[in-house]
């Protein structure tokens, strides 16, 4: 007689999964050689606002981009590239194809680029993978980038009290409801879409995580456990923290005048570098 089956389905061992603030973690090896940097971005929030501004803020993006040609061994989008993203098989987002081209030229020249979705991008399917070569993280990274332990994530549902955004993550992560809406009509879905993505930010904006800040205390953890750099994004409070042995690192928003991304440099440390506007602009 066979015994009882008791391991949960696989349904249930999704929401499990999802209600959890570190989805998986993955680990990465980085080689940085003699001169060069590692550059982390993001909270770009392309195509939030009205149509100017977003031009002005995709142009600063492509100054950052063209330099990591130069200069950088990898490359970390850290979420949130996109206020909203979402791409079905034959169709995609059409506002920034600069963008697009320029990261696909990046990746033709021999830059590793590592992406980790957001809340507001999580709707990647097979384009940045098919098309540009850019694989697209789902969860963590913990990364050994120069002989550093550093760990890397977006940063959403990473606060103790953030029960309803776990909630929310859940279900607009699902596999089944994701390839259920791309049936939806590409202009109707990416309407409801942005409706989706406003509410995102207006839960991240009036979120009151209590005395202490909440990925700031993630970070914490992560330290003690003996990670050098604990890098996020997502709080749009930008910030350098030195923590017992180890450093805690927000990298801000692009967002309203201010712009700022990070460097890591074998020889210098972490540094956060504020973007100017350009000359056009």
């Amino acid at each position: 007689m066979k015994g009882k089956d008791n391991r949960p389905s696989a349904s249930c061992r999704y929401l499990i999964i999802m209600f959890t603030p570190v989805v998986s973690l993955r680990s990465l090896q980085v080689d940085v050689q003699q001169g060069q940097v590692v550059t982390f971005i993001s909270d770009v929030h392309l195509g939030f606002g009205d149509r100017k501004r977003d031009i002005a803020r995709e142009d600063r993006l492509l100054t950052v981009l063209r330099s990591c040609a130069e200069t950088s061994a990898h490359l970390f989008i850290v979420g949130d590239l996109f206020d909203l993203w979402f791409d079905y098989g034959t169709v995609i987002p059409k506002d920034h194809i600069r963008t697009l081209a320029l990261l696909k030229e990046l990746r033709e020249g021999g830059l590793p680029i590592t992406y980790l979705i957001g809340n507001h991008d999580f709707g990647h399917y097979r384009y940045f993978k098919e098309d540009l070569g850019i694989e697209i993280e789902t969860g963590d990274i913990d990364a050994t980038i120069a002989g550093k332990h550093v760990y890397i994530c977006h940063g959403d549902g990473k606060a103790q009290n953030d029960v309803g955004y776990l909630i929310l993550r859940s279900v607009l992560r699902n596999p089944l409801a994701q390839w259920l809406y791309r049936w939806v009509h590409p202009d109707w879905g990416m309407k409801l879409a942005a409706r989706t993505s406003h509410g995102s930010r207006g839960h991240t904006s009036a979120k009151e995580y209590g005395p202490h800040d909440g990925l700031q205390a993630f970070a914490h953890d992560r330290i003690e456990e003996g990670y050098e750099i604990v890098i996020m994004g997502h709080r749009h409070k930008a910030a350098v923290e030195k923590y017992r042995n180890g450093l805690y690192v927000n990298l801000g928003h692009w967002l309203g005048n201010g712009a700022t991304y990070g460097v890591l440099s074998p020889n210098d440390g972490f540094t956060l570098i504020e973007v100017p506007p350009t000359p056009s602009h």
